[in-house]
């Protein structure tokens, strides 16, 4: 007990000590959890690894009393679900009293652990939980906390949250002037490459901490946790994925390329990279599931600071689609559940990058290219969206552009073209 006493102790020092030294961005989705502080289910924030998770959730709580564990650490290895209980014993003898609030960091190293906090909302207690494994969390959520969750997904800094990060207030006269416009593109530039991991921004070798970053989610947030066989193999198919961002990939073609026994082997891989929120999957839209479930399916990193600081010279319209991507990603979490986000691709070979669907009905098609005036538009880019608005009988057409802001009447269909900084400001 002693030493699980001085871990507790060490940990909640370590914490606070962090929030007097470091500056602390309030995280948009703070407002969202604010409000269920008090209600007597546990609030699951997911994300990647090291997207601010814990630290939001402890700015949150921060001017609280409330119970900190983090089992993403050395010392409590191998603690198991009947030592839990300890936990409440000893924040008992620190602080003289029970607590209401509970903070568990990455609780389910600990086999058996949603039964003690099954058990601390019983005893009417206020809990958060933090993961970056969606697989694991939701299998032992769904089975003994029925009813008595609530799921938040993290993302990385958004551009909004980036510029706050970096001390730019978002005004009309920000948003109208030239000069303003010139100080959004560069922080656009900036966000693009380096990313919105938190601690990523606050260092001079944020490619080094990326690249970091990507062997720990390869090797702790999947090869460990789901004890791959095959590490190299494994390894050189996340990096093709990575390097495949914003590009149609087939997991038989992959089979084929890389000479694994399965197609199952490679969805699987797929799935765990999911799992962990590096990559996620776009599927294209069709009426047939048959369809939907045997066609490629377009790729996208959670982060595409991950990308730049892996591969050289990444293009930049890639890039630009692979931020719209996780937007729209934060958009489905933050809305709990709409829009749907598919592609369109028809057997003439025509795309459009976005289809996103409402309920029953297509809301919006938006392609994004990188353009900074008309001229700059393919032409072929404008005619996949028109074929695609007839055939889908969707007529909110986008074109996400680098600094090109316009409307258009094509074929008797309006086309808005919207800069990307301000689309991601709307």
């Amino acid at each position: 007990m002693n030493e699980l006493k001085s871990v507790l102790v060490d940990q909640r020092r370590e914490m606070d000590e962090r929030f007097r030294r470091e500056r602390i961005i309030k995280r948009e989705m703070e407002e969202k959890l604010t409000s269920e502080i008090k209600s007597e289910v546990a609030k699951v924030v997911m994300g990647v690894r090291r997207a601010g998770k814990s630290i939001m959730c402890y700015h949150l709580l921060n001017d609280k009393e409330f119970l900190y564990v983090n089992f993403d650490d050395e010392r409590l290895d191998g603690i198991q679900a009947k030592d839990l209980n300890e936990l409440i014993k000893i924040y008992v003898s620190i602080h003289g009293k029970d607590f209401y609030l509970a903070l568990l960091d990455e609780p389910q190293r600990v086999k058996g652990w949603e039964l003690f906090v099954n058990r601390l909302l019983r005893a009417g207690k206020s809990v958060f939980v933090t993961g970056s494994s969606s697989e694991l969390l939701s299998k032992e959520l769904a089975t003994h906390l029925t009813g008595r969750h609530l799921d938040y997904l993290l993302f990385p800094f958004s551009f909004r949250e980036f510029l706050k990060f970096k001390d730019v207030e978002i005004n009309e006269e920000l948003m109208l002037s030239t000069k303003g416009k010139g100080i959004l593109l560069k922080h656009l530039s900036e966000f693009i490459k380096k990313g919105g991991m938190p601690q990523a921004l606050k260092i001079h070798n944020w490619q080094g901490f990326l690249r970091g970053l990507y062997e720990d989610i390869i090797m702790k947030d999947v090869v460990l946790r789901y004890r791959i066989r095959y590490v190299q193999m494994f390894k050189t198919i996340s990096r093709f994925l990575m390097k495949s961002h914003s590009k149609y990939v087939s997991f038989n073609s992959i089979r084929k390329a890389f000479g694994v026994k399965t197609i199952h082997t490679v969805r699987d891989y797929a799935d765990y990279l999911e799992s962990a929120f590096l990559l996620f999957f776009v599927k294209k839209y069709a009426p047939s599931l048959k369809e939907v479930e045997n066609v490629p399916k377009k790729v996208y990193c959670i982060d595409t600071g991950i990308l730049t600081s892996l591969f050289s010279s990444p293009e930049i319209g890639r890039l630009m689609e692979n931020v719209v991507g996780v937007e729209l990603l934060r958009w489905k979490a933050y809305l709990g559940g709409n829009p749907e986000v598919y592609y369109f691709k028809d057997y003439q070979g025509r795309e459009v990058d976005f289809v996103l669907k409402e309920d029953s009905r297509i809301s919006q098609l938006i392609q994004v290219t990188y353009a900074a005036g008309p001229d700059e538009i393919e032409k072929r880019e404008l005619r996949s969206l028109l074929k695609a608005s007839k055939e889908l009988c969707c007529k909110n057409l986008l074109v996400i552009t680098w600094d090109y802001e316009g409307e258009e009447v094509r074929s008797n269909r309006k086309v808005k073209f919207v800069p990307l900084w301000k689309w991601l400001l709307r």
